[in-house]
């Protein structure tokens, strides 16, 4: 059974039992969080899609923890003008391990 929902903007495909990196959250380490836009829920093979999400369905979490991403290079240079510019970047990320999905 997989869900996907929409987490700090963003959509995920969620398991049961799996842990998800998503953008950093506000609550702390060790919270219970509840995620209640579902957009889509596979029981086996059966298909329930929402409009735009699906009725009473939602999917609980835990924090585990906060950290930081990897670093990611910017690199800018316009060719044959001397132009180069360096810039790096490391996002901040929550770890979440999935604890149910509710139809």
């Amino acid at each position: 059974m997989y869900a996907i929902v929409e987490i700090a903007g963003q959509q995920f495909k969620v398991e049961e039992g799996r842990k998800v990196f998503v953008h950093r959250l506000a609550d702390k380490q060790g919270d219970k969080v509840e995620f209640s836009k579902v957009l889509l829920i596979d029981n086996n093979g059966a298909v329930t899609v929402g409009s735009p999400t699906v009725e009473g369905a939602k999917v609980t979490a835990e924090v585990l923890s906060h950290l930081k991403g990897d670093k990611v290079i910017v690199f800018h240079k316009k060719r044959r003008k001397g132009y180069r510019k360096r810039n790096g970047h490391r996002q901040y990320l929550t770890e979440l391990k999935i604890n149910s999905i509710v139809a």
